[in-house]
């Protein structure tokens, strides 16, 4: 299904959702899925860590938060994904906002159809977001957008949502200006 705003009823993505899946498909990507057996990975796993591997690890906890509070690795969270509400364009050109799907899946023993059916965005629809890094003086602040810029192309190289194996949810992200407060 899509989500939607609940005062304009047009779609757009929680900055959690987008947050989540840069996490879990960095986390993929750095190689500690699995090294806290089904929880995100925290800082009592970097024991387990060396190298580079460490060093990528500990950077994806100063981003996105540790999540266990009952250790000494206490970081402030760097990173804020702000929700991605559709862009001037996308209204202005008066594009549909969300479609129904229709699909059909087979009962394999009895060749039955089973029609579904499920809302999606299409394809051409544009979002804006706004992503913010807070830089402390102790962090290697090239690192730390290079994992920002990273995890939006893992993104965009998956899918944001469900049915992604069937297509959906594939977007193109382009990073328009990175600003320096």
């Amino acid at each position: 299904g899509v989500i939607k705003d609940i005062n304009t009823d047009k779609p757009y993505i929680p900055g959690s959702s987008l947050k989540g899946k840069m996490r879990s498909l960095l986390e993929w990507n750095i190689g500690v899925v699995g090294i806290g057996k089904g929880d995100p990975f925290h800082s009592g796993l970097l024991k387990d860590l060396e190298g580079t591997q460490k060093t990528k690890a500990l950077n994806l906890l100063k981003l996105f938060g540790n999540g266990q509070t009952d250790d000494k690795f206490r970081e402030i969270t760097r990173i804020s994904v702000g929700d991605c509400f559709l862009s001037k364009e996308t209204i202005d050109r008066g594009l549909k906002y969300s479609e129904a799907k229709h699909e059909n899946s087979i009962n394999r023993l009895t060749g039955k159809a089973n029609p579904r059916q499920t809302e999606r965005v299409p394809a051409g629809v544009k979002f804006d977001f706004d992503i913010r890094v807070k830089i402390l003086e102790e962090d290697n602040e090239k690192e730390l957008i290079s994992m920002v810029e990273k995890g939006l192309k893992l993104v965009k190289d998956d899918y944001l949502g469900g049915c992604g194996s069937r297509g959906y949810g594939r977007v193109k992200i382009n990073i328009l200006e990175i600003e320096k407060l």
